[in-house]
């Protein structure tokens, strides 16, 4: 089952801090390559962390984000009661002084303004949030497997048409070889001709089977055909097929650059040609797998 490095999943847990929302987006690389795109997870669980997501994920450049939404309680500013008690005692002494008249529910909105009256929330302890949180990170991570999963079967349902591509020209080159064969020997046969030479007819056709023989392209069919039959076996057999693949597809393109070079034949040539433009293709989507 083929997996693309590319995907996206999310997931979403309450805890007693409030909402989080973790959201991981991978694209290929060639090893697992995790961003923490977020403060929420500690810096001692960032190793666990991206131990965990690597294996689920296998490889890729993979950027986890995290979000809080947090409880109302837990965001709210605290009154210090020590400075608010002492302004207002030292207000409503003030008034007393003064005799100032009113209610001293008026002083109220008044206190509240004075500096330093609310603070700051305290740190968020992690041990509140971090086991719904690591649970939904496995969440997300899972998430965006089944989404490489998903692009996975289109790739490969689009490499085997490349591959399918590829073997149906060379059945096509196949059947122009024989001709091929005849027009050398036609071509060479003229060439001599047009020299007036006289040549022996043993040695002419010696001299003709060892330079067909030199450009003999059977040995890279052959091997041609073995490279694809690879290729689609290591596609459907391995867990992370990408990286030998890859490697497949260098041995397939080196067979069709020497296919080429020693056709000598334009009908062939225009063959390899469309070869290598669906073997390109092939390239570059490999990239994209695991």
């Amino acid at each position: 089952m083929l997996r693309s490095m590319t995907g996206f999943g999310k997931a979403e847990t309450k805890t007693a801090v409030g909402k989080f929302t973790v959201e991981i987006r991978s694209v290929n690389g060639k090893n697992a390559d995790i961003g923490l795109k977020t403060q929420y997870i500690p810096r001692e669980k960032e190793i666990e962390t991206r131990q965990l997501v690597s294996s689920i994920l296998g490889r890729g450049s993979i950027d986890i984000f995290v979000n809080l939404e947090s409880n109302s309680e837990s965001t709210a500013r605290q009154i210090n009661k020590d400075v608010f008690e002492s302004y207002w005692r030292q207000i409503t002494e003030l008034c007393n002084d003064l005799e100032i008249k009113g209610e001293l529910s008026d002083l109220l909105p008044v206190v509240l303004k004075m500096p330093d009256i609310t603070e700051g929330t305290k740190p968020i302890d992690y041990e509140l949030y971090w086991p719904c949180l690591k649970d939904c990170i496995i969440c997300a991570a899972q998430s965006l497997d089944s989404f490489r999963i998903s692009e996975g079967s289109k790739l490969e349902e689009e490499i085997r048409s490349r591959i399918s591509n590829i073997l149906n020209l060379l059945k096509r080159a196949e059947v122009l070889d024989p001709g091929r064969n005849e027009a050398v020997r036609a071509r060479l046969a003229s060439k001599f001709a047009e020299s007036g030479l006289n040549a022996d007819e043993n040695r002419f056709e010696q001299e003709i089977i060892y330079y067909l023989e030199k450009l003999d392209i059977t040995e890279e069919k052959v091997r041609l055909k073995q490279h694809c039959d690879f290729f689609i076996q290591t596609m459907e057999s391995d867990e992370m097929p990408g990286k030998k693949m890859g490697f497949i597809a260098q041995e397939i393109g080196r067979e069709i650059n020497t296919l080429g070079s020693k056709a000598n034949f334009a009908e062939i040539q225009r063959l390899v040609v469309e070869m290598k433009e669906e073997l390109e293709k092939i390239k570059e989507q490999s990239l994209n797998i695991l």
